[in-house]
């Protein structure tokens, strides 16, 4: 049985976390590989959801003023501040006052931010739902390291077409509907651990023609209802259990937490500045190095591909 995560453990899996998080790296496969290299083994679906609300934390002070115009926007738009029809509600009506600076007719301008909290909401939905449905296979066989290093890989390659061959010509005020729900699939995807939440939503932003800041963009905001959502599911559920032997312990969760959340909000930063200039071709790069590690330690008996804490 692993044994506990001790408190300089604890910081690295809070780095690993908050330096993978944001990257289209996977977060979720690089606490597995690291628990199983520093010998705790697998710290746990629990412990990953709960230390990514340190990351998610950082998303929010990052985007506090966009997140804010969404709220405000949004809760407007619902309580029929902008008219009482349904397209007015959400957001896909005009707003009173509104100019169309193509052809200089009043009211005919969508309200952008309260459309975006809809969106981020049906975007929301297939994670939710498939996470609740395979609870259970999200939490043991998912997380068998030869499942990650086949998603680290093709999830690579996906990500590589993408980024070549993309028109990357849309911005988010092009979002519709339908574009949400599809980066929500994307999302949804993540819950196996190697794909990478913003690998699966970015690739699906590029491949529907987004630009990378765009798609990135997006992809911090529609993860934060899902992933407080898991982190503070994993949460409550936890606190009303013993905790698994080798498991993580409380302070050594606060802690990777806590880390998670101060290397997460420098990550944010530093990628926006790099997809700003470059490709996502070295993350591609890293994620077929990764899976040919993993392969390496696995086929040498170095790590267990069915290392866990339950």
């Amino acid at each position: 049985m692993s044994r506990p995560v001790t408190a300089w453990e604890a910081i690295l899996l809070g780095l690993v976390q908050g330096l993978t998080e944001f990257l289209p790296i996977s977060s979720s496969a690089h606490l597995r590989i690291v628990g199983e290299l520093i010998g705790s083994g697998d710290p746990g679906a629990a412990f990953t959801a709960i230390t990514q609300i340190g990351t998610e934390a950082a998303v929010i002070i990052y985007y506090r003023k966009k997140i804010g115009a969404i709220l405000v926007a949004w809760s407007r738009a619902l309580a029929g501040r902008n008219g009482t029809g349904w397209r007015a509600r959400t957001g896909l009506g005009p707003r009173p006052g509104s100019v169309d600076v193509r052809h200089g007719r009043p009211g005919v301008v969508a309200d952008h931010d309260a459309a975006m909290g809809w969106y981020i909401i049906l975007g929301s939905i297939p994670i939710v739902v498939l996470g609740l449905l395979f609870e259970d296979y999200i939490e043991n066989t998912f997380r068998n390291l030869w499942i990650t290093v086949f998603t680290l890989a093709f999830f690579g390659l996906l990500l590589l077409l993408a980024d070549v061959f993309g028109r990357q010509e849309r911005e988010l005020t092009s979002l519709t509907g339908r574009s949400a729900l599809f980066f929500g699939l994307a999302q949804a995807l993540a819950l196996v651990p190697g794909v990478s939440r913003s690998g699966g939503t970015i690739t699906a932003g590029l491949t529907m023609g987004f630009s990378r800041k765009a798609a990135a963009d997006y992809s911090f905001l529609l993860a934060l209802p899902a992933v407080l959502g898991s982190g503070f599911y994993q949460l409550v559920k936890t606190l009303g259990e013993p905790l698994p032997a080798g498991a993580p312990g409380w302070g050594a969760t606060i802690i990777a937490t806590i880390v998670a959340f101060g290397v997460g909000y420098a990550v944010i930063i530093g990628f926006l500045k790099i997809i700003g200039n470059y490709s996502y071709k070295p993350f591609v790069f890293y994620r077929f190095a990764l899976a040919g590690l993993v392969v390496w330690l696995l086929m040498s008996g170095a790590i267990d591909p069915h290392g866990g804490v339950a």
